[in-house]
């Protein structure tokens, strides 16, 4: 299929109805059915639900051959929309801050594409997956593997990236977002009069030494291997009740790397650390953790067919130092099955992502299903 003026407008039509109409992660069923209206009646394509509010389209010869994932996530965030331009959202305090929008738009031009096309070998995944955002959504793929039949032998998906060139192509081979998880920490002693501090267990030195101790942690040069950022999120301690010495606190912490061993070891020297400074203190220790993001690990050859796809396209393509600090989960996804994720400009003066002003722009939609039809075609017809 050329790519001509009626499905630009087409799909340019779809990108904005999904910014009109947002949904919170876990929560896209209008997106979901729109969507699945889509798709439906497309020559040769299979449609079912995953994980709740996701959609899995499959394009199966039924002869030998490559099976290849592609995903496009499709929630938005909880962020009032700043915008006044005609698509701006309709639901207050939720919109497309992260450009899921647009992904899957992209998603939806590339299964127009290729059941157009037709497929003479092997299988074609489009996964259209809720709840990226908040780490759930890759999970519950996971948890219904089994629907995704032949298993894939590779997974790709992209991400739009403000401050770079529009159109431009942006990979790295290893890790290309870091992993990301977010540490909750409960310290639990015996409130007293503030008079009598001796008489309570008062948290406060202990959050102290907690803070302390996470800092010197701290490895924050992103060009170094053993990368780590803690970010303190959120502390709570006590009551305004100001004759009562506190009982209990809440400490949270966002902890990032670059690879998922980092992340295991830095984990536990958290638990530790927590832990001592609990002991110590005579206090108990309750420790969560939410919103879990793997790093994201490019394999090399799948990083080399997004290369060639840029260079056929004549696309300008720029390898990364190193990897984004925001976490993805697509790296559950490339875990279980290999790939790759890249990014494509968004322009440099686009809004940054999460930012209220921020919108998909519309001149990437094609950029970013060529790229995808030139890496399945790559998949597909390498020597």
């Amino acid at each position: 299929m050329m790519w001509t003026r009626d499905e630009e407008l087409y799909l340019q039509g779809v990108r904005q109805h999904l910014h009109q109409y947002p949904e919170l992660s876990g929560q896209e069923k209008q997106t979901q059915a729109f969507l699945k209206k889509q798709c439906e009646g497309l020559p040769g394509l299979s449609i079912q639900e995953i994980a709740g509010t996701g959609l899995l389209a499959t394009l199966d010869s039924g002869k030998a051959g490559p099976c290849i994932l592609i995903r496009g996530d499709i929630d938005a965030l909880p962020i009032q929309e700043i915008n006044d331009f005609i698509h701006r959202s309709e639901t207050d305090g939720v919109s497309h801050k992260c450009g899921h929008d647009g992904h899957a738009t992209v998603l939806l031009g590339l299964v127009r594409l290729w059941t157009e096309k037709g497929l003479e070998k092997g299988c074609l995944h489009f996964l259209f997956q809720p709840a990226e955002e908040d780490g759930r959504g890759a999970a519950g793929v996971m948890a219904e593997h089994t629907k995704i039949s032949p298993q894939p032998d590779k997974v790709y998906a992209f991400h739009n990236l403000p401050g770079y060139p529009l159109h431009q192509v942006v990979c790295r081979p290893g890790s290309f977002t870091a992993a990301a998880d977010s540490i909750l920490l409960e310290l639990n002693g015996k409130t007293s009069h503030a008079a009598e501090p001796e008489l309570g267990l008062n948290p406060a030195l202990a959050m102290a030494e907690i803070i302390q101790a996470y800092q010197n942690l701290m490895i924050p040069d992103p060009a170094n291997p053993s990368f780590q950022l803690l970010t303190p999120i959120y502390a709570t301690m006590g009551e305004k009740s100001y004759g009562v010495s506190a009982g209990h606190a809440s400490l949270h912490y966002t902890l990032r790397t670059w690879s998922n061993e980092v992340m295991a070891s830095l984990k536990s020297h958290c638990e530790s650390l927590a832990k001592q400074a609990a002991d110590r203190h005579g206090l108990q220790l309750q420790l969560s953790y939410t919103e879990s993001f793997f790093s994201n690990q490019n394999l090399p050859e799948a990083v080399k067919r997004i290369e060639a796809a840029a260079h056929s396209l004549s696309l300008k393509y720029e390898e990364r130092p190193y990897p984004f600090k925001w976490g993805e989960d697509f790296g559950l996804l490339s875990q279980a099955y290999g790939g790759a994720m890249f990014g494509i400009g968004s322009g440099e003066d686009c809004p940054a992502l999460h930012n209220p002003d921020y919108d998909f722009p519309d001149d990437i939609i094609e950029t970013g299903v060529k790229m995808f039809d030139a890496i399945l075609e790559g998949e597909f017809h390498a020597g």
